[in-house]
C-alpha cells in the first residue's frame, strides 16, 4: 500500500432507537457488530460499528444512536449517500429482501454504467446497494441467510452534496490524492487509484439546494483511510499548509484520528488502520462485549444503567 490516503475508512451517522439500528443493520444487511462501545464526548450514548468480519477499513458503517434525537435531513454540505458494494446479479435478491422485510426502498436505476438500488434505513437514512463495473473481490461477513453470493462487500462509494464543488474537488484532488473519472450531470466521480474498492467519491453539485440538518437519519462525517500515524500527520500539514484547521492527534481506541472540515461544510476525518478492532477483544467475540474508553471504565456501573439494553 502506498503512504497515501487508501480511499474511505468509515462513515458515521446518527440513529434514534439503539435496538432498531441494531436489528437493521445485523438482521436486515447482514453486516457485523464488530464493536460496542460509547461516544467519546456523551457516554451516555452508544457507538456502533458495522462491518465484515473484523472490521477492514472501508466497510465500517458507524452511529451514534441517540434515543428520541429529532429527525435530520439531507442537505448541501454533507454527505448525502452511502453506497455498498454487492456481487452481480444480486440486486433482485437485495430488492426481493426489502420488500419482504418493508424497507423503504426505490427501483433498479444505472449510474456509471453500474446498476444501483437506493434504500432508507429505519431512521431515513439514505444509502444505495451497487453492482460495481469491476467485481469487488472482498470477503464479506456471511449469515444463515446472506451467503457470500450476495452479500455486501464494503462501501463503494460516498456522495457528497455541495452548493459548489470547487474548492471541494481541490480538497480531494489537492491534499487527498483523487483524481475525476467521469462526470454524469451535475454528479463528479472522484476515485483514488491507491486501491481498487472503497476508493469513490462523488460530489453532487446543487447550487440551489437547501442545506442539511445533522440530527437523526443523517451522515455525521466521512472519514479516509492512512497506513499509520506518520503518515496521518504528514496529511495534518498538508492540510494546514491548504489553511484549513484541524484538530490535533486523537486517539480513538481502534484508530487515530484527525478531523477538519472541508470548505462545502462536510466534516472529514482522517483515521489510521491501526491499531485496529481486534485490539481489546478476540475476534470471535467482536461486538459481544460493551467496551469502554480507558477514562470512562472507572464509571462502568453508571453507564452502564443509562445505555439501553440491546437484545441480541
Amino acid at each position: 500500500m502506498k503512504d497515501t490516503v487508501l480511499g474511505l475508512h468509515h462513515i458515521t451517522a446518527i440513529a434514534s432507537d439503539a435496538q432498531r439500528n441494531y436489528d437493521f443493520y445485523t438482521k436486515v444487511m447482514g453486516l457485523r457488530l464488530v464493536k460496542k462501545t460509547v461516544n467519546f464526548d456523551d457516554p451516555g450514548t452508544y457507538h456502533f460499528y458495522f462491518g465484515d468480519e473484523v472490521g477492514t477499513p472501508g466497510t465500517i458503517l458507524t452511529f451514534f444512536p441517540w434515543e428520541h434525537i429529532k429527525k435530520g435531513y439531507p442537505g448541501t454540505g454533507m454527505a448525502t449517500e452511502i453506497a455498498f458494494a454487492i456481487p452481480a446479479g444480486s440486486l433482485g435478491f437485495w430488492k426481493d429482501r426489502f420488500e419482504r422485510k418493508r424497507v423503504k426502498h426505490g427501483d433498479y436505476e444505472e449510474r456509471f454504467g453500474e446498476r444501483f438500488l437506493s434504500f432508507e434505513d429505519p431512521d431515513g437514512l439514505i444509502l444505495s446497494l451497487v453492482e460495481p463495473a469491476v467485481e469487488d473481490k472482498r470477503q464479506p461477513w456471511v449469515s444463515d441467510d446472506i451467503t457470500a453470493d450476495i452479500a455486501t462487500r464494503g462501501f463503494h462509494a460516498v456522495t457528497l452534496s455541495l452548493k459548489s464543488i470547487q474548492l471541494t474537488s481541490e480538497i480531494l484532488t489537492d491534499i487527498l490524492g483523487y483524481k475525476i473519472i467521469a462526470q454524469d450531470g451535475h454528479r463528479y466521480r472522484f476515485a483514488t487509484d491507491a486501491v481498487n474498492c472503497a476508493s469513490i467519491v462523488d460530489l453532487l453539485a446543487d447550487p440551489d439546494g437547501k442545506p442539511g440538518s445533522v440530527m437523526g437519519g443523517t451522515n455525521h462525517h466521512v472519514a479516509f483511510r492512512v497506513k499509520n500515524e506518520e503518515v496521518l500527520m504528514e496529511y495534518r500539514k498538508r492540510v494546514t499548509e491548504h489553511g484549513l484547521n484541524i484538530t490535533p492527534k486523537i486517539d480513538r481506541n481502534y484508530f487515530y484520528s484527525l478531523y477538519f472540515r472541508e470548505p462545502g461544510g462536510v466534516l472529514f476525518e482522517l483515521a489510521t488502520d491501526n491499531p485496529g478492532f481486534p485490539v481489546d477483544e478476540p475476534v470471535s467475540e467482536l461486538g459481544t462485549h460493551l467496551k469502554l474508553p480507558p477514562q470512562y471504565e472507572p464509571r462502568r456501573a453508571d453507564i452502564e444503567r443509562v445505555l439501553p439494553r440491546i437484545i441480541e
